[in-house]
């Protein structure tokens, strides 16, 4: 029977293991690491590397990258900090140990399954992950680019040294869907599950830990606000809030946040940020807001904001009690195109104003 056409007895339990190894954080197992790598290596007919240089996040082994690539000189005279690394690596093999085995099991998958049954498949296993995963890999990216001068030869050395490494952890989208149907190339799924980002050479291998720390919202997006939301040892972070990239001091500077210092934010990101710990409800009372439509569904606001999209929202009264009898006032945020807070209060259940016709209550 072929295996591609029965679904996993325990497809939940997959998921919630790649799940975690997408998002795991600490120390992983390093002996099981280089014996995943060793065996992609193996599995693509190479040798196996003499060495593993290990290093404290995706950074380090960035500027690692673009060391052994010859510009060590270039990063130091940008008052990079550059790891020291062997002469003799070689040339990287990340096409062979990665690029190539992940390709040979996309075809054949696609070839037994067909165009429709990938996509399901695909639908229930990487998607998920997807997200959340390539937020990280895109914020990383950026961040380690940041290192060195914007615009300068140093920071397009980062980027690019970036592109060469293998994800490991983070490459658990796909690594997820080859696990569900049985093709995972060799090595690199128990690389994942014990390693950051990695960087093959002939001789030689960089393998990244993986990060000391990781908090995320309830809709999974990097969310702190009394430290970095990814941290690694070295002490490489990003601080965000709601997704949203700040600066390491910026939320700790907002305890005495007022309405005129939210107006005087020229950055439209930011003043987002501050508005939402501000609070929407004191804005609008401090500011002696007047709402924009009113009806029985609910109240609709409008805060015009310099150089961004006007904050529109709709007041809502929650209908169930809280426990000590009051009712609890929410303000929902909605396009900025909405006229009546009827409009808004259907856009958040995702129906058109007309199809919104909730029961009276009694």
């Amino acid at each position: 029977m072929n295996t591609l056409d029965i679904e996993p007895l325990d497809h939940a339990g997959l998921m919630l293991a790649w799940q975690t190894a997408a998002f795991a954080t600490g120390p992983g197992d390093r002996a099981r690491a280089e014996a995943g790598i060793t065996a992609a290596y193996t599995a693509a007919g190479l040798p196996a590397p003499e060495r593993f240089l290990w290093v404290s996040s995706p950074a380090r082994g960035a500027l690692a990258a673009a060391a052994i690539a010859g510009h060590e000189k270039v990063l130091r005279e940008a008052g990079l900090a550059v790891p020291r690394v062997p002469a003799d690596a070689g040339a990287s093999v990340r096409d062979a140990v990665r690029t190539r085995p992940w390709e040979a099991a996309r075809a054949a998958a696609c070839e037994a399954l067909g165009p429709q049954r990938w996509a399901r498949s695909w639908a229930r296993t990487g998607a998920p992950l997807w997200s959340g995963t390539q937020d990280l890999v895109v914020r990383v990216r950026q961040a380690i680019g940041a290192l060195a001068e914007e615009g300068s030869r140093a920071e397009s050395l980062l980027r690019a040294a970036t592109l060469d490494a293998v994800l490991g952890q983070h490459d658990a989208p796909w690594l997820a869907q080859f696990d569900e149907l049985d093709r995972l190339p060799p090595g690199l799924a128990e690389a994942a599950r014990n390693a950051g980002w990695w960087w093959p050479y002939e001789r030689l291998v960089i393998v990244s830990e993986r990060p000391t720390e990781l908090h995320r919202d309830e809709p999974g997006r990097l969310h702190r606000g009394d430290g970095p939301a990814l941290a690694y040892a070295d002490g490489f972070a990003l601080h965000a809030w709601r997704g949203m990239p700040v600066p390491a001091d910026f939320v700790g500077t907002l305890g005495d946040l007022t309405v005129e210092r939210i107006a005087a934010e020229e950055n439209a990101e930011l003043r987002r940020v501050m508005l939402e710990i501000f609070g929407y409800d004191r804005y609008l009372a401090e500011t002696g807001a007047r709402p924009l439509h009113r009806d029985e569904t609910g109240v609709l606001w409008r805060i015009d904001l310099p150089g961004d999209e006007p904050v529109v929202m709709v007041e809502v009264v929650n209908s169930t009690p809280e426990p000590d009898g009051s009712y609890r006032t929410y303000h929902l945020r909605v396009p900025p195109t909405t006229r009546t807070a009827r409009e808004g209060v259907a856009w958040t259940f995702g129906i058109s104003e007309a199809d919104y016709r909730p029961e009276k209550e009694t």
